[in-house]
């Protein structure tokens, strides 16, 4: 998934305006989904990214929604045991930059 995420920045060309982008697994959690005609539990998988000028803070990147589209349709498709996206849209403060 993180490799889908960098695939995608890199192919808009937002490489020079995103400081950090990243896919975090929430393996933890479990979602509810439909991939053909089977209802799925899967985990979710959440997409950071960021614009910083020092890393002290930090603002979500507003990524265009047909890359953002792109990159839930590949992960969805590509990463086995993944049926949700999201994205993360919290500043940092009050947010940190990395998930833990």
């Amino acid at each position: 998934a993180d490799a889908i995420v960098q695939e995608e920045v890199r192919a808009a060309g937002l490489e020079r305006e995103i400081w950090q982008a990243f896919a975090v697994l929430a393996a933890e959690v479990r979602t509810v989904g439909v991939m053909g005609d089977e209802r799925t539990y899967a985990a979710p998988i959440i997409v950071r990214a960021v614009t910083s000028d020092d890393a002290m803070t930090a603002d979500w990147a507003r990524l265009p929604y047909d890359v953002l589209e792109t990159m839930s349709s590949r992960i969805v498709n590509e990463v086995p045991g993944v049926n949700r996206v999201a994205y993360d849209i919290t500043s940092k403060p009050p947010g940190t930059i990395e998930w833990e």
